[in-house]
């Protein structure tokens, strides 16, 4: 009897360390990345630098990234990579150098975040550490932190970019905004298909950067997104028109619609789902020209990569965010 109750011990320990092993090794959720991320950049928000500035660098580094092959993909909770010429120092002849001391003499710009005698680019301390001394020695204005991303990428447009994400950052106080959804509510009647790539005549020889979702006249439009409007008002091809940039470098586009929500303005911050316009048939010529196709809304994405802007197809992910529409009836 004894016997049987060691052998039933045995088995249930031995059950117990292998769940606890594969719990162990299961890959942390969003979630806990996101709160793991935000202890990091609250940690050196005391060095005068406000936490979403950090979290906005750290984020369009992360976009990058995903969208571009000749970057390294970094598997760690902070995204941000430095050069090795920035880190060591140009003139350094150890571009692996994590001496604080000779990293200082040949003018690299790489610390030691955690007092370990280490700077270690590879370290999300040392990084993060690096980038909050840089940024802080600009000062905490937006100004200052505009003037420290143009010193260091060279980029009107990624400025703009990391000030969107930024200033999202710093308006919803957190970091969970990549969520989406359907842009036409599920109560209307309305329709799609895959059109990316269709050609189109009117104003020149083009192909359609889009997906058509037709629906009646003033049928709501919602933003697929959380962003920043960076335009609104007429476009000759698009008719009246939003221009929605989101956290990921995505640029959300609403065309052909009938008319806006008198509510918003170009600028202004925009919560998930918030009815931006109503869907009409506007475009194709001058300013107020309308009914020259049926009513519908012209919905585009584009991706800035650090360097260019492209169009790409929205139709998968629309078709994911209606059936998650419809399973949780937003």
């Amino acid at each position: 009897m004894k016997q049987v109750f060691l052998f039933t011990l045995y088995v249930i320990t031995l059950c117990f360390l292998f769940f606890t092993v594969v719990s162990a090794k299961e890959p942390p959720t969003n979630e806990q990345r996101m709160e793991e991320r935000m202890s990091y950049y609250l940690k050196f928000e005391n060095l005068m630098v406000p936490w979403y500035y950090l979290a906005a660098v750290d984020q369009f580094e992360r976009n990058i990234q995903q969208v571009r092959n000749d970057i390294p993909k970094k598997d760690s909770i902070i995204s941000i990579q430095f050069s090795k010429d920035y880190w060591s120092g140009s003139l350094n002849p150890n571009k692996e150098d994590t001496s604080p001391e000779s990293i200082a003499y040949f003018g690299g710009q790489g610390l030691d975040g955690n007092a370990d005698g280490l700077a270690d680019p590879n370290h999300d301390v040392d990084v993060l550490y690096t980038l909050a001394i840089y940024l802080g020695n600009y000062g905490q204005s937006e100004e200052g932190f505009k003037m420290a991303l143009w010193n260091y990428y060279k980029s009107e447009k990624t400025v703009n970019q990391i000030m969107t994400i930024a200033n999202l950052y710093k308006h919803f106080n957190t970091l969970d905004l990549g969520e989406h959804v359907f842009p036409i509510p599920l109560n209307h009647n309305y329709s799609y298909n895959g059109t990316w790539g269709a050609n189109r005549g009117w104003g020149g020889r083009r192909i359609h950067e889009g997906t058509d979702l037709y629906a009646d006249y003033s049928v709501p439009v919602k933003s697929t997104s959380y962003g920043v409007i960076e335009v609104m008002g007429w476009n000759e091809f698009g008719g009246w028109r939003v221009g929605i940039r989101d956290i990921q470098n995505t640029y959300h586009y609403y065309a052909h619609l009938a008319y806006f929500n008198k509510d918003i303005k170009e600028g202004d911050i925009v919560e998930l789902g918030t009815i931006i316009g109503y869907v009409g048939s506007t475009g194709y010529g001058k300013k107020g020209t309308s009914g020259r196709f049926p009513p519908h809304l012209h919905y585009g994405m584009y991706k800035y990569n650090g360097r260019t802007e492209w169009a790409f197809d929205p139709y998968p992910h629309l078709k994911i965010w209606e059936q998650q529409a419809k399973k949780t009836k937003r």
